[in-house]
């Protein structure tokens, strides 16, 4: 007789043995989509990511959003180059939602690893976590990881149609394939036989797959690694490209709504009777709080000025949350008791800190505090959604497009496959449309249009008072300098709250596992080496939402550590140039981007005055993130009214090959730009719950008149290629605030950089 335990005993064993079989299985395919790609007439799709029309146009598709980073024309670049196309016949399609387009490289960058790290444990984690991400995870742009993520699957998409497109060639002309070569859209024979993609790529969809390809050599690239123009340019320029906002199905109508001013609360009760017979109203209606956002009451109307008008007219008595009594003063005093009373979760450590620090001849200590940020993205929130005969269709900018499908879906109560997503230009992102509660806001309230179109629009406050932001974050470090003034003990403990428990609990209702690398990347994965140090944070649980800000925890992280290395090298009277470099021995990428950036910015050489006869002064950073090393200097002056203006700010970045030189530069200008702006004016202050700023008169971005000279310069590497989407950002606060210190003898220790 078999008992229970023998049975559970053996079912648990099965278990764990087919877990195992599935771990050292291969990765499954990123080439073919689980449906065929629905071809337009006269198209054939060649696998899942580019199809072939008769007219020898070649249309990618695309599973990342544009939102200004210009990853379109690097991804459709890389196909094109292994594909052989001819550029000017390059198109792009959005990608259906598929599991082959699901990003890797974030999860697995994600994982808590120091980068000298090449252990066991980190290979065998990044190799699972990436097998489950090609299974379970999300279509997603995002952490720059965009060219990292398809670098390998673009280019064996394009390599793989090529080889099937050289088959068909010589199937028609009774040659070897290996005599047919390829060449801006066309196969050719030395024979004289020649025929375009287009022609032959309905023969090419029915040759055998073939096996593994051959990729081109670096030296073979006609399109990587070339300035090549944004493929979406023109449409930009000449009006046609299509943003969220810009959505404008048949019969649309427009909802205004009326959010609790407290964030993350909802509506009590209200009367909407004045509102409902104001001119153009349809509906009038309470709507909850979806994915961590906020509660409000929708006025749809047949325009935006009809809605908006109604809206002011709706009386609403609130549940205010439990935000209701917070304050960002508050905030502040709990981080800051945290790094008193706890030790924080331990991501480096090496050595014996404390007795180092017990026989250093100098320490140096110092606290540094970074606020609450919103992403202020160009185009304000908004999402168009309509609910008909039971299925629904969004039309949307997102960066996440399958979470917003099943937002939609989720928000009325249907299957996520009765959902048609349109995922359209984005004007901004930074983190804020890896969200998904205006979504399913969105849907709810179409569910109240007996089948119209519903555009939901927020107004820039809204959009700026009802963010998930950049947490506010605190961190306390101590030096140890030998009497040689090299730097043998560091300690840095940080306090503030975890974004990625939050997006899980939010996102899909599961509790955060193990530790958020996001609340201390770039203050332990950095590449300094002393013999003892201790780098840790302590999670602090507060009731406002946090989300992804562009570079995300670097962004602060690397404001503290920049100017705390700027402290110890001031402490022992050591040029800040030459005291880095001593910390980067082993690390000489990072020790080339850092003299590279210090050459081109005269390092050491005197400075010219101001007209107005004000002295300058220039301050260093480097910082290494998203994969990428980046170096910047900032010339720096400041007013009689002590305002800050920075000058010049020269840009120096390894992110290995460098796939377009041009939106390369483009992004480390945008960054430098975004980091500043930040740097010097950035700031969500909270009271009573609710967010103090509103719109652009105080929440200010940098004018353009305010805009350094930006210079920058691409390392060269046959690396492969890395983030720049967002590494540019994080180094710009402290080269500010290190060149501020060089002019004035003033550490500024807090954002936003202030002269007091």
């Amino acid at each position: 007789m078999v008992k229970r335990r023998t049975v559970l005993l053996g079912g648990g064993a099965t278990a764990g043995a087919l877990v195992i079989g599935w771990g050292v299985m291969p990765p499954r395919q990123r080439l073919h989509t689980a449906q065929r790609l629905p071809p337009a007439p006269g198209q054939v799709a060649l696998n899942g990511w580019l199809k072939v029309d008769a007219d020898n146009t070649v249309t990618v598709m695309m599973a990342k959003s544009e939102m200004g980073q210009g990853t379109h024309t690097g991804l459709a670049a890389i196909l094109a180059e292994e594909l052989d196309a001819d550029w000017a016949q390059v198109r792009l399609e959005m990608a259906p939602i598929d599991d082959i387009y699901n990003n890797l490289a974030t999860v697995v960058d994600g994982l808590p690893f120091h980068p000298d790290n090449d252990g066991t444990i980190k290979a065998v984690a990044g190799w699972l976590t990436a097998k489950t991400m090609r299974e379970v995870g999300v279509m997603m742009t995002g952490g720059s990881s965009s060219i990292k993520d398809l670098w390998q699957p673009m280019r064996e998409a394009g390599a793989h149609a090529r080889a099937l497109l050289i088959s068909a060639a010589a199937a028609q002309w009774k040659v070897q394939a290996a005599e047919c070569t390829t060449n801006a859209g066309w196969v050719e024979h030395a024979a004289g036989q020649r025929a375009t993609f287009g022609e032959l790529a309905a023969i090419a969809a029915q040759q055998p797959l073939p096996g593994k390809v051959t990729l081109k050599k670096p030296a073979a690239f006609k399109l990587i690694g070339k300035p090549l123009k944004r493929i979406e340019a023109a449409s930009k320029l000449n009006g046609t490209a299509v943003f969220g906002i810009d959505a404008n199905p048949p019969g649309l109508l427009h909802a205004s709504v009326v959010m609790c001013p407290t964030r993350g609360g909802k509506v009590a009760r209200f009367d909407g009777a004045a509102a409902q017979a104001l001119p153009g109203v349809k509906k009038v209606l309470a709507v909850p709080p979806f994915h961590g956002g906020t509660g409000a009451v929708a006025v749809i109307a047949d325009t935006p000025w009809h809605a908006k008008k109604a809206a002011a007219a709706v009386t609403v008595e609130w549940d205010h949350g439990p935000a209701a009594t917070l304050s960002s003063a508050a905030v502040m005093t709990q981080l800051v008791q945290a790094l008193d009373q706890a030790q924080g979760f331990g991501y480096h450590s090496v050595g014996d800190v404390d007795t180092a620090m017990q026989a250093a001849t100098t320490t140096l200590t110092a606290d540094y505090h970074a606020p609450y940020l919103a992403h202020a993205a160009m185009e304000p929130i908004n999402c168009t959604a309509q609910f008909k005969d039971g299925t629904a269709t969004v039309w949307t900018s997102t960066q996440v497009p399958g979470l917003a499908r099943m937002a939609a879906a989720k928000a009325l109560g249907i299957d996520d496959n009765q959902v048609t997503v349109h995922q359209l230009l984005l004007g901004g992102g930074f983190g804020r449309r890896l969200e998904v509660d205006y979504v399913a806001q969105a849907a709810a309230i179409a569910r109240a249009a007996d089948g119209a179109p519903v555009q939901t629009l927020w107004s820039r406050e809204q959009d700026t008072q009802h963010d998930f932001y950049r947490p506010a974050c605190v961190a306390r470090f101590k030096a140890g300098l030998d009497a040689q003034g090299q730097l043998v003990a560091w300690h840095n403990v940080s306090a503030g709250q975890a974004i990625v428990p939050q997006v899980l609990a939010r996102t899909f209702g599961l509790p955060g596992a193990g530790p958020d690398k996001t609340t201390s990347e770039g203050a332990f994965d950095q590449p300094y080496e002393w013999p003892h140090a201790r780098i840790a944070h302590e999670i602090i649980d507060l009731p406002l939402p946090v989300g992804f800000w562009r570079s995300v925890g670097h962004s602060h992280q690397a404001f503290f550590k920049e100017s705390f290395v700027d402290e110890a090298a001031h402490a022992v009277k050591q040029d800040p140039v030459a005291f880095r470099a001593a910390l980067l021995q082993k690390h000489p990428r990072h020790l080339r981007v850092l003299k590279t950036a210090a050459e081109l910015a005269g390092w050491g050489t005197p400075l010219a005055a101001n007209a107005t006869g004000t002295r300058r002064a220039r301050g260093i950073a480097l910082h290494q993130s998203f994969g990428s090393i980046v170096a910047q200097v900032a010339e720096v002056s400041v007013g009689p009214d002590k305002a800050l203006r920075v000058h010049r700010v020269v840009c120096v970045i390894d992110c290995g090959a460098a796939v377009n030189p041009n939106l390369i530069t483009q992004q480390m200008e945008s960054a430098v730009v975004f980091g500043l702006t930040a740097a010097v004016h950035g700031e969500v202050t909270i009271k009573d719950g609710q967010v103090q700023q509103s719109n652009l008169h105080d929440y200010p971005l940098l004018r353009m008149a305010d805009c350094p000279q930006i210079e920058t310069h691409i390392i060269a590497s046959a690396e492969p290629p890395e983030g720049v989407g967002e590494p540019g950002v994080p180094p710009i606060a402290p080269a500010v605030a290190n060149a501020v210190f060089a002019l004035t003898g003033q550490r500024l220790r807090a954002l936003p950089l202030k002269l007091s």
